[in-house]
């Protein structure tokens, strides 16, 4: 899908206390042998703070750094992996109500780790369609401090270490520091049962910490069961690979016209081997030199090292960034974006 008119106003992000590998090894928190060739070095952690005060954190740092006026968010659109709020409640309302923003359209998608990305199509949407939006404000935030799961082993199979924090997108269709040039997504349904599992769709006794400490479980019958993790990470990289290809093409662009690869923060390997490498670019072009120090924050990873290459001046002007994102069923999602200027709010 090819994008015209939709620019990054602005970004926020909450990160708070970071915690070494070599900590949590020397606390007995972290086998030393489990990480040593993964090349992760650290997280952060906010144990008191709620994923949701993250997310408003963030979102009032956007709002700070954009000469947007607040009213004219038109939408609003939050996403998460993990606990928010009591059942029943609504994540994005406590959001609204905090920034003392309007009643607005708000909207809360749980698409997994591919969540900001997701919503970044979805406010496309509304501000190219219809709902004609001038402004619509991304948030999300996650809290890996829950019974039932532990940051540092119950990552994917220990192919990632769970951090803590929040971050923020303002987009507009008026002005920006970045352009978004490109956006495709899909879902490789034949994954779907990856981290899904054999069990039941119907639980009476849930436990939905106790169930995402329980995923690599299901990923390894998955493997046992129906395909083995070499096929599966074929499919998967392949499917990846067509729709960051896609999101290329559609901006006018090829691999080395890229800047910077900004992808979750997981595993050197996984990063190396399913995204750079099929790009034919090297890792040098990733975000993973500065993600292996942050920990996998869900769906924000993608903007909080977006926020961190523009913040440092690592990415300016004129550089291309694609941005990909992931999440079971399989997702994937991948956006271009152009940097017009460097913001204000850029370390000097």
């Amino acid at each position: 899908m090819r994008v015209e008119g939709v620019y990054i106003d602005s970004l926020g992000v909450d990160l708070h206390e970071w915690v070494s590998v070599e900590k949590a090894v020397a606390d007995g928190l972290l086998e030393a042998e489990t990480h040593a060739e993964t090349g992760l070095t650290g997280v952060y952690v906010a144990p008191e703070v709620p994923a949701l005060d993250m997310a408003v954190n963030s979102a009032r740092t956007a709002l700070d750094r954009s000469k947007t006026d607040p009213e004219a968010v038109a939408t609003h659109i939050h996403s998460s992996v993990n606990y928010q709020a009591p059942a029943g409640s609504y994540p994005p309302g406590y959001v609204l109500r905090e920034l003392g923003l309007g009643t607005i359209p708000a909207f809360y998608l749980q698409q997994g780790c591919n969540g900001m990305l997701s919503a970044m199509e979805v406010a496309i949407g509304q501000i190219t369609g219809a709902g004609e939006a001038e402004a619509v404000l991304l948030t999300t935030g996650e809290n890996w401090n829950s019974p039932g799961i532990n940051r540092w082993t119950d990552g994917q199979n220990q192919s990632c270490l769970l951090g803590d924090g929040g971050a923020s997108v303002l987009l507009s269709a008026d002005q920006g520091f970045a352009e978004v040039r490109s956006l495709n997504a899909g879902v490789l349904h034949r994954l779907e049962k990856w981290h899904r599992g054999d069990g039941p769709l119907i639980n009476l006794d849930s436990d939905t910490a106790s169930e995402m400490a329980e995923m690599g479980e299901r990923v390894m019958r998955f493997h046992d069961a129906d395909l083995s993790m070499a096929e599966t990470l074929e499919k998967m990289t392949v499917f990846d690979l067509e729709i960051m290809q896609r999101s290329l093409v559609d901006a006018g662009l090829n691999a080395p016209d890229i800047t910077k690869v900004v992808s979750l923060n997981v595993d050197g390997r996984v990063v190396e081997y399913t995204v750079m490498v099929p790009l034919g670019l090297s890792m040098s072009r990733s975000s993973w030199e500065f993600g292996k120090s942050v920990g996998h924050i869900g769906g924000a990873d993608p903007f909080i090292a977006l926020e961190h290459l523009v913040r440092t001046r690592e990415v300016t002007a004129g550089d291309h960034v694609l941005l990909t994102s992931q999440g079971p069923g399989w997702i994937c999602t991948a956006a271009v974006v152009t940097i017009n200027e460097t913001p204000a709010w850029a370390t000097a």
